[in-house]
Order: C-alpha cells, then structure tokens, then sequence
C-alpha cells in the first residue's frame, strides 16, 4: 500500500511541477557557468592562443624553408664534388697507367725523354675513398724543353702538384739536363683495394 501512495504522489500536477522547475534551474546554471566561464577560456584567451600558434606555425615554417635550402646546398655540393673528382681524380684501378700515359704525353709534347716513374700510394686521413699518390719521376732534355715540361704539368687536367725539382748539371759538351721531379696527386677507390 506505501507504494502506491508514492506513485501517487508523483503523478501529482504540482510535484511534476516542481520537479520541471528545479530540472530548468538546473539547466540555466549550467549553461551560466558555460557562458561566464568557458572551458577553454574566454574569447581573448582564445585570440591570444591563437595568434601565438599562428606566430610558432610561421617560425616553424621558416626553419623548415632554411632547412630546404641547406639540402640544396649540399645536393649540389655533393653534385659539384662528385663532378670535381670525376674530372680531375684518377680511379684507383687505373691510376698507373693513366698517370704515366698522361706523363709520358706530355713528356712528348715537350720534347724530353721520360725514365724511370715510381709510385707510392698514402692513406689520407680522414678519407675512406681518396689516397694522395707521390710519384718520382725522370726526365732529360734542354733547360726551354724541360721548362715547357713543368709548365704542362702544371697545366694537367690530372691535379698533378710538383712538390721539388731536381737538376743534375749537364756533363761535358752536351746541352741535356737530367731532372728528377717529386709529383703529388689523389686517386679515389676504397682504401682496402691498394692494400
């Protein structure tokens, strides 16, 4: 029998009333606090907030174009390198006998004879694909002969670099001057191959 009293009660027009009421109440202080209050700040934090993440996206858009431009730079660094040492470096596997035909060309270009050519091979430190190359080397003719000689090695597409020049005075009547030159250029090809 209480339990009927209370269904009764309930389905009272004023209790439903209030109850309705106090559900509004409710609801008008909620939707006051979200107003008055909002949970992710007032409309000035949120410009503020905003204007800061658009001057962070624009800072950070500029590091990544520098960041660009640095990678172009070393593309074509790298580009610029690798044209370089295509040009002007000899390949390990060939460099004797391209390094003493380019010698004996321009020992014939100048008109002296070539003798003996030695190589010696030297690690550069630093390096795993580059090795300087030191060549001694033999020549005999006249003094304009053998200067037009140092002049072409000079000149060499090779990057040959004369590191001293020695002259034996020439002997009794004859005008040939024997000269031995210390030569330095690179060759890449990985280390391990010359070793």
């Amino acid at each position: 029998m209480i339990r009927n009293f209370e269904w009764a009660k309930i389905k009272q027009p004023r209790v439903v009333t209030r109850a309705l009421i106090g559900l509004l109440v409710a609801a008008n202080l909620a939707a006051a606090v979200f107003a008055f209050h909002p949970f992710g700040g007032s409309a000035d934090d949120l410009r503020r907030r905003a204007g800061d993440l658009s001057d962070q996206l624009a800072a950070a858009q500029a590091r990544v174009a520098i960041t660009h431009r640095l990678v172009d730079k070393v593309e074509a660094a790298r580009h610029d390198g690798d044209h370089f040492l295509a040009q002007y470096v000899v390949d390990r596997r060939t460099a004797s006998s391209a390094l003493n035909e380019e010698l004996f060309h321009m020992a014939q270009v100048a008109g002296v004879k070539p003798g003996q050519m030695a190589y010696e091979y030297e690690s550069i430190e630093g390096s795993d694909t580059l090795q300087m190359v030191n060549i001694q080397a033999a020549f005999n003719g006249s003094y304009q002969n053998l200067t037009r000689l140092v002049d072409l090695i000079d000149k060499s597409p090779r990057f040959l670099m004369i590191e001293s020049i020695q002259v034996a005075a020439p002997q009794g009547k004859t005008a040939a001057m024997d000269v031995q030159l210390k030569l330095h250029t690179f060759v890449r090809g990985a280390v391990e191959e010359a070793q």
